[in-house]
């Protein structure tokens, strides 16, 4: 399991993280060697091991798969020129005012404004 003391306790901001991957895939020539394809590919691989953590219920696992697919993802909008953490905004933006209810049976219900 990976020592994860680095960042229990820090705050560190997302643009912080996503600029400390980003130059850590550039050291390893991930930037720009990789395609936005073939990191995408990757972040789908490390979702199965997400799901494989789950159905096992491994929290460090779990943990680790997250991050990964994370890492994979900053890659991924790295090499599209894009921002992670506006891509996380601009989603934040279109769902916050939505009002509803998960059911019990995983179907979200819209709240119908009258």
């Amino acid at each position: 399991m990976r020592d994860r003391r680095l960042f229990e306790g820090d705050f560190m901001s997302w643009n912080d993280l996503e600029m400390k991957v980003i130059r850590w895939a550039e050291a390893r020539k991930i930037i720009p060697n990789a395609t936005p394809s073939s990191q995408l590919l990757k972040a789908v691989s490390e979702l199965g091991e997400l799901c494989d953590a789950e159905g096992k219920r491994d929290q460090d696992a779990i943990q680790d798969a997250v991050g990964d697919v994370l890492v994979c993802l900053i890659n991924y909008c790295a090499l599209r020129d894009i921002s992670i953490v506006k891509c996380l905004g601009g989603a934040y933006d279109q769902i916050k005012d939505r009002k509803g209810t998960l059911m019990p049976d995983g179907t979200f219900v819209k709240d119908v404004e009258k």
